[in-house]
């Protein structure tokens, strides 16, 4: 199912049964009836390491599976990376971001299209009141993607910076 559409990207559900796919190690993905392969390196080890936890997740909390999307390139018809609001909304309204891109598309801006359109989509539902990121203060890629999504440093703890994009 769609989230968000940029000119270059299309957001779309990354589903349990996707999921399941990956992990039992398919090279693609069907996806409304057309067929999508992963770009090299995607998805990184770390986010697929969290997949049987999503899967478990997804299928006792079916809602959160709708804040979990894949991101497409229109133009070659990969799939080149993530990015979801980890659960969705809090009981505050708060949502936090996290995101990969395969390496041979980092640098791009993708990452940054994509967030800022996904920042959009998540605080127009009517119970959000923020978003927020965390990430090292070693990671420069992330740490500039945030600050082109428009979000705001708030704190630096024990090597991590943490990161708001309020409702406006």
């Amino acid at each position: 199912m769609l989230i968000t559409e940029t000119k270059n990207l299309i957001l779309m559900t990354f589903t349990a049964d996707a999921m399941v796919s990956v992990l039992n190690g398919e090279n693609e993905l069907e996806i409304e009836k057309q067929n999508y392969r992963f770009a090299s390196g995607w998805p990184i080890p770390v986010y697929k390491n969290l997949f049987p936890y999503k899967i478990s997740r997804f299928q006792t909390h079916p809602k959160e599976e709708e804040y979990e999307g894949m991101i497409i390139h229109k133009r070659d018809k990969l799939i080149i990376g993530d990015m979801g609001f980890k659960g969705g909304p809090d009981e505050n309204g708060v949502m936090e971001i996290g995101y990969s891109i395969a390496p041979n598309y980092q640098g791009e801006g993708y990452a940054t299209e994509m967030g800022k359109a996904f920042c959009k989509w998540g605080l127009q539902k009517a119970n959000v009141t923020k978003i927020i990121a965390i990430c090292s203060v070693y990671n420069y890629a992330s740490i500039r993607v945030l600050e082109k999504m428009g979000m705001r440093k708030l704190k630096e703890e024990i090597e991590k910076y943490y990161w708001y994009l309020p409702r406006k």
